[in-house]
Order: structure tokens, then sequence, then C-alpha cells
């Protein structure tokens, strides 16, 4: 190991930008520290391998260490070591005999190997108090000085309006692990992802954006390695700019820009899921791989009174502390540079409660979300919230800023309720489906703020959803005690698999009732990948460490049923497009509107009339319709629009009702789009207003007026031509 050197050609450099910046000629290195006393950098071989070099930052600036050295540029290996005091009681653990990650690193090599070098203490005794003189260089991950340059050449962003979006979230490694059209050496990558083949059937599903699980580098936890198992999700983030090399074929930074560049071409957002609210370090006795060795005080929050332990709102261990001004300034940091360096349209926030919080707990007005709402690089792209976090008043659902979209797991829960036959779930379920306004009307927000899902990557995939009544996550390893067990599934007879031609009849038919309803309701549709073909992982719901097939996408094993539902999603999706009035940017209102002489929103009975008192009081109603008049005022100004009105009719009863089709509404004639008993159906039937129509035990029906404005002719040839369109895509 070399010995520590002010090195005559290193200069003072500058505290700005913080991380490590080559400028053409050399490197600035920049790093926050407040409490620490020195601060070295050590560079490597190109494999991470040998020390070379060890250079003392020569300049302490505004608590940012900094240093230039000329002639050093990308692809050199480095890594830091941050003298200070090493006392646990205070919340200090520096130890400089642990090589550090610059939190500004823009790309990392090689894997973290567990083993007790790597904790600031003496890791066998399970005291805290020790203090571990080991070098830890050997077992942990290196930091890469990176080129920044990139011909975009004519990369356009899809700019996608909120309502017109359509989520699909996927696993970078899962989705291509498996696909027979990718290479070998590209599966499981950004390059894979990247194919054509691949971004082409993407786009055939009519989805707008691809939401990736966290693609930022992460830790695969000892216990689970232990297990024989992996961190397949990559909830354990320890490097906010850097892609995860696990999923680079190339090793490169270029190629998950030029992923990007690929999905931008062909018209798909690109959302990245981040986890700002924790980090791999754990609680005070995990290990020492960056921020806790760097300044622990500053990016954790630790307990006021005892500052030996972390505050754990996020249920890992520690959390960052955002309320600390250059931990704020490193997060906004990497979302900008995930905006303006790497182009993608988004971010999905994990736990995101998290960020909202002060010491008071969680606040609109908090440094995070303001911060946010007042930058214009992030105030052109897609914000999304988890809304909850384990810590004290952790569910915020709806209390985000304007300007945010959140996910909304009263939707996911009462839809999944109310398919399953459960009573008394209608008058909620008409909320979820009108947008959720008892949530998010209020400040201008609008229905796009629900981002809707019945099932995403935490929980049963949906074919799971109605196979299983119980979890199956033995293979986990934790005696099937982990995942949530409260999953309101209904197996439909029969737990798993099954040869019997009626349980899977009904499983079927309630994936497509679900489908329909996330992409017939207002607000921002979420679908997992994989469940327009009813992928399973088996009745596990909490894949977190399956780095196997029980998580990735098996194309080989799509049956005929399978590539049917594919062809139905691509329908659904169709419709949303081509029928605004499912997509509205402005809530429906369900009062009669005396000026414009229109009332855009009305809950009808079986009897074909508007549902009173009585009919929402009732506990076993499980059938009714939600009728969506297309002259609704559709924006600001006060006028009438010019949309087809539809009908969404949907019987949880395991037996057929015959529903009047409304007499009152816009026309005499309504034509049936959609029936999920009748996926396959070739002829849209037309019917006449005041007579029944069957609508068969666990379906959904969407029919269209036909009105002078939308002749019969019209909206039969869209179903026809929608129809048509979606088998060719097959």
């Amino acid at each position: 190991m070399p010995d520590p050197v002010l090195t005559s050609r290193i200069d003072e450099g500058l505290p700005v930008p913080l991380g490590a910046t080559y400028d053409g000629f050399g490197t600035n290195f920049a790093l926050f520290s407040a409490n620490a006393t020195k601060v070295e950098l050590c560079l490597f071989d190109l494999n991470g391998d040998k020390e070379t070099e060890r250079v003392e930052l020569p300049e302490y600036t505004n608590e940012i260490w900094h240093g230039y050295l000329p002639d050093i540029g990308p692809e050199t290996v480095y890594g830091y070591r941050v003298y200070g005091p090493y006392d646990p009681e205070k919340g200090m653990r520096f130890n400089h005999n642990k090589l550090l990650l610059d939190p500004y690193a823009k790309a990392h090599i090689g894997q973290l190997k567990w083993g007790p070098e790597i904790f600031g203490y003496k890791m066998e005794t399970g005291d805290e108090f020790t203090f571990d003189d080991r070098d830890s260089a050997p077992f942990v991950p290196k930091c890469q000085v990176v080129d920044p340059s990139f011909t975009w050449s004519r990369d356009r962003k899809p700019e996608t309006f909120w309502d017109r979006m359509i989520i699909y979230e996927l696993h970078v490694r899962g989705f291509t692990k498996l696909h027979p059209q990718v290479p070998e050496e590209m599966r499981g990558t950004f390059a894979g992802l990247a194919r054509g083949e691949v971004v082409a059937y993407i786009k055939s599903l009519g989805v707008t954006a691809i939401e990736l699980m966290p693609v930022h580098t992460f830790v695969d936890d000892d216990s689970l390695l232990k297990r024989g198992l992996k961190n397949y999700w990559g909830y354990d983030s320890i490097g906010f700019f850097a892609v995860d090399p696990r999923y680079s074929a190339s090793g490169t930074v270029a190629e998950f820009k030029q992923m990007v560049a690929h999905l931008h071409d062909a018209g798909l957002e690109v959302i990245l899921d981040v986890v700002y609210n924790h980090t791999a370090e754990g609680n005070q006795l995990g290990p020492t791989l960056s921020f806790k060795g760097i300044d622990n005080a500053s990016y954790y929050r630790l307990l006021q009174d005892t500052p030996r332990y972390y505050i754990n709102d996020t249920g890992t261990g520690n959390t960052v502390n955002l309320s600390n001004p250059r931990v704020l300034q490193m997060v906004m940091d990497s979302l900008r540079y995930w905006v303006t360096d790497m182009h993608v349209d988004g971010f999905r926030f994990d736990l995101a409660t998290i960020l909202g919080r002060e010491t008071h707990g969680f606040d609109q007005g908090g440094g995070f979300l303001d911060a946010c709402r007042q930058d214009p690089v992030l105030a052109e792209v897609k914000l999304i919230a988890e809304p909850w976090d384990l810590g004290p008043g952790g569910y915020q659902v709806g209390w985000f800023s304007p300007g945010w979209a959140e996910w909304n797991d009263r939707y996911r829960d009462t839809v999944r309720s109310y398919w399953k036959g459960d009573a008394g779930k209608v008058a909620e379920l008409a909320t979820r489906l009108s947008g959720s306004a008892d949530f998010f009307n209020k400040r201008g927000r609008k229905p796009w703020a629900s981002v809707n899902f019945v099932t995403v990557h935490d929980g049963f995939t949906l074919n799971d959803l109605v196979s299983y009544n119980e979890k199956h996550n033995e293979a986990n390893g934790e005696d099937n005690k982990d995942g949530n067990s409260n999953n309101l599934s209904w197996n439909c007879g029969a737990e798993g698999p099954t040869v019997d031609a009626t349980i899977n009849e009904i499983r079927q038919r309630q994936m497509r009732n679900m489908l329909a309803s996330i992409l017939f309701s207002q607000g921002t549709p979420l679908l997992l990948a994989g469940d327009e073909f009813a992928r399973t992982q088996q009745g596990n719901n909490n894949a977190y460490c399956q780095d196997n097939e029980i998580s990735w996408v098996n194309w080989d094993k799509i049956g005929p049923e399978g590539k049917a539902q594919t062809t139905f999603v691509r329908k659904l999706t169709m419709l949303r497009n081509a029928l605004p009035v499912l997509r509205r940017n402005r809530y429906l209102d369900a009062t009669f509107d005396e000026k414009l002489g229109v009332k855009a929103l009305t809950w009808i009975n079986a009897t074909g009339t508007e549902m009173d008192e009585g009919n929402w009081q009732d506990a076993n109603l499980r059938c009714f319709g939600m009728l969506m008049d297309g002259r609704g005022q559709s924006s600001g100004i006060k006028r009438p629009a010019d949309d087809v009105t539809l009908l969404m009719v949907m019987n949880s009863h395991s037996d057929m009702v015959q529903f009047t089709l409304p007499a009152f509404a816009r026309g005499k004639w309504w034509i049936a789009l959609v029936d999920t008993d009748e996926p396959d159906r070739a002829e849209c039937p037309r019917l006449q207003s005041g007579t029944p129509y069957g609508i068969n035990g666990r379906s959904l029906v969407l029919f269209a007026a036909l009105t002078p404005g939308n002749p019969g002719h019209t909206v039969r040839r869209m179903a026809f031509e929608l129809s048509r369109a979606a088998e060719s895509t097959t």
C-alpha cells in the first residue's frame, strides 16, 4: 500500500461540482464532509485490484474537500479514505482504514465481498465501540471517472401528456434474461432492453412509458447470499449517480443512454424507480461503504438524544437525512443528472413520505418537496410518489404537492376486493373508478394524480392474484413469514395451477376484469410487465430475492391463453387512447350542469335508472354502471365536449344480471365494445335503449352510445378497426 503523499502535481481544484469531474485535461475531485479532519484520494489500477497512489485533498472550502489532478482521465479507478473521530456515542463513525465510495460517482466497478474487513468496528465482537484497522479495499467496489460526452443525435423526449400516460413497470434484468430474440450476451442488460424486437413489443401494447425498477448501484445483502439468493429488486442503493454494473453488457455509461435513445425513438418515456430514502449501509451494526464513513452525522437521521442509533422510518436500518442542505443538494443533483445527462423522463420515488419528512414529521412544504416544485429541470418531468413509509404518520396518499402523481393503494385494494366478490364495495369503487377525487381533487390537481394499479412488483402477479388464496414464499428461506398475508386474492376454487377448465375460465375472466378496470378508470394506469399474458411467480408475493425463473419473464412459456390476453390488453389500450372520456383531464361532475344541460357522470343500477341512496347503502349490490356523458365539460372553458358517451357496467356477482340500458342517455342505441365474458367476439352487438343486456357473472362490459354526433357506423367502424389492429400485433 503506498504511503499517503501530497504530490507536487496536485492543484487546489474547485469545491464545485461535487464528485469526479473530467474536463479534458484532468479531473477535479470534490467531497462533502462537515466533520472530517482529512480526506485521501486513493487511485487504483484499471481492474481496481491494486492501490497505486494515495493523495491528500489539499483544500477545504465550505465543508467540501477538493483537489485537481492533471492527466487523470476517464476509466481512472478511485475511492476515498476519510479521517475523523470514531465516536459512535456521538454519531461519529470515521475509519480511514475503510475505502469509501464517492456519493457522486458516475460509475462503479466490482462487487461487494462480505467480510469483517468492511465494518468500521470489529464485527466478530458485535461491539460497535471497537475500532477495526483492517483495510477494506480488496473487498469493496470502487468508483470510476467517466467521460460525460455522448452524441444524442436526434433524440427527442416524447413529452407525453399526463392524461395519455399508460405506465408499464418492468425489471431490466428479468424482462430480457430469457428473451429468445435477444443475444445471450445482451440478456438482462440495458442493451438487451434496447433491442428492436423488445422495444417493438412494448410499443405494441399501447403503453406510453416504461418504469424501470431500481438501476442505481446496489448491494446484495450478506444474509441473502448465505441462502443462495440475491437482492433482485435492487432497493438497497449505495450510489445515486451510477447505474449498477450488472445491468450493463458493455460496462459503459453510454449503454444506458443508447437504451433511452432507442425507447424515445419509439415514443416511449423512461421513468426510474429511485430509492433516496435509505442506503445499503444499514444500522449501527451495518458495514461502512460510503456515507457512514464520510460523515455519518450529516448523511443519516440519528436519534437526537442517542445519536448512536439511527431513525428507521424505512424498516431497513437507516434513513437518509434530507434535512441537511448538502444531502438535499446531493439528491437534487442526482435527479437533475438523470434528466439532463441521461435523458430520463421521470421518477417514481420509493417510500416518498420519508423525502417529505422534517424533524416534526411529514410536511407538504418540506425542503425536498419545495426544492422539486421550484426546480426548472424537474418541473418538466414526471414525479410519482409512493406516498407511505413506516414512520409515524407515514400514510400520506393525496397529500403530496401539486404537480406530483401518487401510487394509489386504495384503488388497488378496492378493485381487488370488489372483483373478489366482497360485499359493500360499490360506493368506494365508484370513487376509485372516477379518479379518487376524495384524495386528489384539491389545489388544482388533476385525475392523473392517481396512479391506478392492481398489481406491481411488490405482491402477487395478476395471474397469482386469481390463482392463490395464500402466499407461497417458501423459496425465500424465511419460513413463508415474509410478504403481505392480506392480499385480497381469490383462487377461484383451487390453490395454484389446475386442469379444471371451469376454474381456469373464471381466472382468465377475472384477469380481464381487472385489466379493463385499470384502463377504463379515470387516472393514470399502471400495468406490471407480464400481466398482459398471465405471468406467474408460483404464488410468491415477495420475490425480492429471486434472481431466477420465479421472477424472470419466461417468453417461451406463453401459451394460447396468454397470447389471447395480450391481444385483449392491446384492445383496451387502443380504446383508452381513442375515447377521450376515459382519460379526462378534469374530474367528471356528478351534478347536473344547468348551463350546459349535461350531467357528466351518472351512476346507474340494473333497472337502468340512476342509483339512489338505497342502492348505495345496499351491501349486497354488486352490479352497477358508470355512465360518462361525452358532452361533459372537458376543460376550464365552459362548453360541452363532443366525445363518445360511454357506459361501463361491472358485475361481481357469480350469476348473470339482466342490466337495462338507460333510456335517458344520449341517443337511442348502444353498442357493446368490450365484454370480458366474450373477449374474442367478432361482432359488437347493437342494442336499443331501455332493453336488457345479460351481464354474465364476474364480467365487465363497455358500451358506447350511438348518437347523431357519433352515428352507428362510426362507432362500429372504430370497434372493428381497433379489433383488427390488436389482432395484427400478435
